[in-house]
């Protein structure tokens, strides 16, 4: 019972902020598959906002209480087993690996993923750095992967965050 009262209240939150997330500008979303050895899935949305963009994520299967490094990568590619088609942490002005909360770092670098008890995660992000529609800082075309460890905001080039255990191409919404 306590779990489904647990999925009753986060779909009932999910339908609450619908229609404000809805109507924002252009869209973009990705479907998360497990790399090689891992069953972590899951979903992301970007949404374009006024101030940047929005990354929403609902992810399942991870390590139950972990943090996960998750970033946008370079390249729109998660055809390798590993998910290292996806290249490096997508750095469109050349910046250093650094926290998301300075403007001095790489365009993908997101805030960690949190775990629940069950392995399951639901985020929310907002950054001026990335956007939807075409430019230099568009997420389409990209990929979005998690990290198997949590990213330490310092390592160089890509946090310490260890193998990918899930990756997915971001596309622009019709």
């Amino acid at each position: 019972m306590r779990h489904i009262a647990a999925v009753a209240l986060v779909v009932a939150a999910g339908l609450a902020g619908c229609s404000t997330f809805e109507s924002q500008g252009p869209r973009a979303s990705a479907r998360l598959e497990a790399a090689s050895g891992s069953a972590v899935w899951g979903s992301v949305t970007f949404v374009e906002t006024g101030k940047g963009v929005l990354v929403r994520a609902d992810v399942r299967n991870l390590r139950a209480g972990g943090e996960f490094g998750f970033h946008v990568h370079e390249k729109g590619d998660c055809s390798s087993g590993d998910g290292m088609s996806a290249g490096g942490h997508f750095n469109p002005a050349g910046k250093p690996h650094a926290h998301y909360s300075k403007t001095d770092r790489h365009a993908g670098d997101l805030a960690n993923l949190h775990a629940d008890g069950e392995g399951n995660a639901t985020y929310t992000f907002e950054t001026p750095l990335l956007s939807v529609a075409a430019g230099p800082n568009s997420v389409v075309g990209r990929a979005i992967v998690i990290h198997a460890n949590r990213d330490d905001y310092t390592s160089q080039p890509a946090g310490n965050a260890g193998p990918r255990i899930a990756c997915g191409l971001i596309r622009a919404d019709d």
